[in-house]
């Protein structure tokens, strides 16, 4: 019987994922690199591979090789056979990682923080349907059916199951262009002529004005009569901020990309406060779901990573 009616054999398969390799990168040598072998040792594969199936693979160019016509099909084939396996190992991993789950969180929290990086919980866990509720108020859980909650507030209620994420500081922010306008570089007397913006409900049981009292009170600097615009929620005195309205209190977590960006600055240097409020994750102390602890996992290590950078 010819070759070429043959099944593939297993020892053809991983001639296979060399070939993938070697495709990808269109260089033996770039392939050998990454397969830990030596450019001789991925180049006689590929000729083993190419007999055998009595296929020609590769073009052999000046210090690269090309694809034929037929080696484009069998890649394609390869990489389309891969994601199916790939997706069904995931799927078999995954099986009890399905369906609806709720997190629900501050508005700032959830636009600032957790929106940017959510792509990468959705592609690890394609089955999970999540829903994200937001709002200033602490949740009645059994209630509403919402599986987790991420507050920024004094520590939750022992009654429930609670995580520490991550701490906060706040420091005055503005654009360049209000800071520019006032001369506020550096020279905190002229925070006199500045307008204060405020997250009126930055946290749980507050009066309103906490985040710029706290930090007025710290730094000893009097605040008691300027002008104020007043928000529900922190990222809308942000957004007041970069359209020169004023000075608004940010958080730092929450405004990387705005200060890394320029389109927020950070007019008084070394007056960052840490705050006494730390981001929490809160749920029933009886829900252990996987699909909940893959979440709080996720968050977990996404705060890891960022401190590590």
């Amino acid at each position: 019987m010819n070759n070429a009616h043959k099944n593939l054999t297993g020892f053809q398969f991983s001639k296979l994922y060399t070939f993938e390799v070697a495709a990808r990168h269109e260089s033996f040598a770039l392939a050998a690199e990454e397969l830990f072998l030596t450019p001789s040792a991925v180049s006689h594969q590929i000729n083993q591979l190419e007999k055998e199936l009595e296929i020609k693979l590769f073009l052999r160019l000046h210090r690269k090789v090309k694809l034929t016509p037929e080696g484009t099909r069998i890649l394609d084939a390869l990489q389309y056979s891969l994601d199916v396996l790939n997706s069904e190992i995931n799927a078999l991993k995954n099986q009890s990682l399905v369906g609806a789950l709720t997190l629900y969180a501050r508005p700032s929290i959830a636009q600032c923080w957790l929106l940017p990086h959510l792509p990468d919980f959705v592609q690890r866990y394609p089955h999970i349907q999540l829903s994200i509720l937001t709002g200033n108020e602490n949740v009645n859980f059994q209630r509403t059916g919402i599986d987790l909650a991420l507050y920024f507030d004094h520590q939750p209620s022992t009654q429930l199951n609670y995580q520490y994420l991550m701490d906060e500081s706040i420091i005055p922010v503005c654009s360049p262009e209000y800071a520019e306008k006032i001369k506020l570089n550096n020279n905190l007397e002229k925070l006199k002529d500045c307008t204060l913006l405020h997250d009126c409900q930055a946290w749980s049981n507050g009066t309103g004005t906490e985040e710029w009292n706290s930090w007025a009170q710290h730094f000893r600097v009097p605040i008691e009569h300027l002008a104020q615009l007043s928000f529900d929620r922190s990222d809308l005195a942000l957004t007041a901020a970069k359209n020169h309205l004023g000075m608004a209190m940010g958080r730092k977590k929450l405004i990387e990309n705005d200060l890394k960006n320029g389109v927020l600055i950070m007019p008084f240097q070394n007056m960052e406060l840490k705050c006494e409020q730390h981001y929490y994750l809160v749920s029933l102390k009886n829900n252990v779901l996987p699909k909940v602890k893959a979440l709080t996992d996720w968050l977990l290590e996404l705060v890891k990573k960022q401190s590590t950078h």
